[in-house]
């Protein structure tokens, strides 16, 4: 009777973790696509805008930048609450309106390069795929709790932002812009592992549609800005090492 219960046990547990990961597999594959799905859509603006160089300079050029500037930190602290509001069409709304803000404010420097060496447009994309895909991974099959750089990981953001605004604004210097980039680089490449891991342990088998679909948009709301943000510092990169 005991080799009877241990053996029909086993299978019922394994099909249960199977269901799970399946479902996982699903969920994340969601958070993946709704992600490239914003970064495709940022392209396509930042790409429109290029070929109008009028209208880029009316909306994305001089004091605008800064209001465009502000507009993605402020969306990017109240979209959140936008995407978990229990409305489909605010949640798509929100992130779609994130993707735009940012394709807007990333084209001039997008069509400065192209008009330099399109290619290095290009290379940076695939590094930043590269790079993203790897960090993303490792947060993902690791089973180290990353949690507790949540902090570190604000606080650097914080700082590298105060830093690329001051030099911006006031020095202007390349050196500075390089190595801010640099260290930009390395941070969101650890803050994609860290998302990737919250992202993960978000997911719950039992969870109502409406649900798991704000926890996938919510997801690739993230790791879309991690996206963005390495994308933008290697091509800052690349572009300044080509220059020199």
């Amino acid at each position: 009777m005991n080799d009877y219960r241990i053996k029909t046990a086993a299978p019922a547990g394994v099909g249960a973790r199977a269901g799970i990961d399946a479902g996982l597999r699903s969920y994340m594959m969601r958070v993946y696509n709704y992600m490239a799905l914003g970064v495709a859509w940022t392209a396509i603006v930042a790409m429109f805008m290029a070929a109008n160089p009028a209208l880029m300079a009316t909306v994305a050029m001089g004091g605008m930048k800064w209001v465009l500037f502000f507009g993605v930190l402020g969306l990017g602290w109240f979209a959140p609450r936008l995407i978990f509001s229990g409305n489909a069409a605010m949640a798509y709304l929100a992130y779609g309106a994130y993707a735009t803000l940012w394709g807007l404010l990333i084209s001039p420097m997008i069509a400065y390069y192209l008009g330099m060496n399109a290619g290095l447009v290009v290379r940076a994309l695939l590094i930043t795929a590269i790079t993203f895909g790897a960090t993303s991974l490792a947060g993902y099959v690791t089973k180290r709790d990353l949690s507790g750089f949540a902090g570190f990981f604000m606080m650097a953001s914080i700082g590298l932002l105060v830093a690329i605004v001051v030099n911006a604004i006031f020095f202007q210097s390349t050196m500075a812009s390089l190595i801010t980039s640099i260290l930009v680089v390395l941070l969101f490449s650890g803050i994609t592992a860290w998302e990737t891991q919250q992202i993960k342990e978000m997911y719950a088998d039992g969870d109502l549609p409406a649900t798991a679909r704000s926890k996938a948009i919510f997801g690739a709301f993230m790791l879309y800005g991690s996206f963005i943000t390495m994308f933008i510092h290697i091509l800052n990169i690349l572009g300044i090492m080509s220059e020199e």
